[in-house]
């Protein structure tokens, strides 16, 4: 799915007419609202138009691999081997204050027990893999469709799934059982909150155009907040079996200030997260987190 906003021309961008940007976010709820006001022109930035294109989480962890797009969003956990191409915006992450990916079975099953289950994965990676990985080290995993994790565990292929997204807040309505949360789980032996994705900026956009990019979008969260109804209801049609209060509460949880900066322990739980990736063995490249 892709949706164009467009600018009214601008000096400075050059007289053959607007600079597109092309921005690439999941099709949930939670991205939606963020790019609603780009999306819809409610914000404009002179002389960029931006182009949007809608894929799911890890399609946009490959191709950033391969510099796509000039603005996407991608998982933390696929920052360290895409840090040659694009830099951190200080905008636009899903972080989640004691709560994030959960893993869920139809039995209640504890936590010791399903270290040795093999689990339904979004995606090798998702940050929901990597936080995984640093739970259980080694446990075994086999991705699935994101879409299709809670499907395929009631279908009994899988004793256990890593689920993200909306599926968090519907998981119980299917009967299963959450057996961790690993957002409250990463609390608790760090202290800080779980940074789950965030909006990476090209570096080949430079070093004038990567600041009035991300301006752009921290504007299009800001409107999205302050206009909050209507936001919401450009949402809904990418809420997947959420009503309205459920959406709402969805947002909530991953767009809010947090999302507008990610503020100093934002930070330091990003750097955190990558290098006890890093030291575990389980991310190769080290990260030098550069911020936009």
């Amino acid at each position: 799915m892709t949706v164009v906003s467009e600018t009214t021309k601008a000096p400075g961008v050059g007289s053959a007419g607007v600079r597109e940007i092309t921005v690439a976010h999941s099709p949930d709820s939670d991205d939606a609202f963020m790019f609603y006001g780009l999306a819809t022109n409610k914000v404009r930035t002179p002389g960029l138009r931006f182009t949007h294109t809608l894929c799911d989480i890890e399609t946009l962890n490959q191709k950033a691999r391969e510099g796509v797009y000039d603005v996407s969003a991608i998982s933390f956990h696929a920052y360290p081997y895409v840090q040659d191409k694009y830099a951190l915006m200080t905008c636009g992450g899903s972080v989640g204050e004691g709560y994030g990916p959960m893993i869920v079975s139809p039995r209640p099953f504890t936590a010791a027990e399903i270290k040795s289950k093999r689990i339904a994965v979004p995606g090798t990676l998702t940050t929901a893999f990597l936080a995984l990985q640093l739970f259980a080290p080694g446990i075994e995993t086999e991705v699935v469709p994101f879409d299709q994790i809670i499907p395929q565990v009631l279908e009994g292929k899988y004793e256990a799934g890593l689920i993200i997204h909306e599926g968090q807040l519907t998981y119980d309505k299917s009967g299963l059982h959450r057996i961790v949360d690993l957002g409250k789980w990463w609390g608790k032996v760090t202290g800080l909150p779980l940074p789950l994705g965030g909006n990476a900026i090209r570096r080949a956009l430079g070093p004038e155009l990567m600041p009035v990019v991300t301006a752009a979008l921290r504007e299009s969260i800001q409107y999205g907040l302050d206009h909050r109804e209507e936001a919401l209801s450009y949402a809904m049609q990418f809420a997947r079996d959420l009503d309205t209060s459920s959406a709402d509460k969805f947002i909530g949880m991953y767009v809010n200030e947090r999302t507008l900066d990610y503020g100093p322990d934002g930070r330091e739980a990003v750097r955190r997260l990558l290098d006890m990736g890093h030291k575990a063995g389980i991310i190769g490249p080290e990260a030098k987190v550069d911020w936009v």
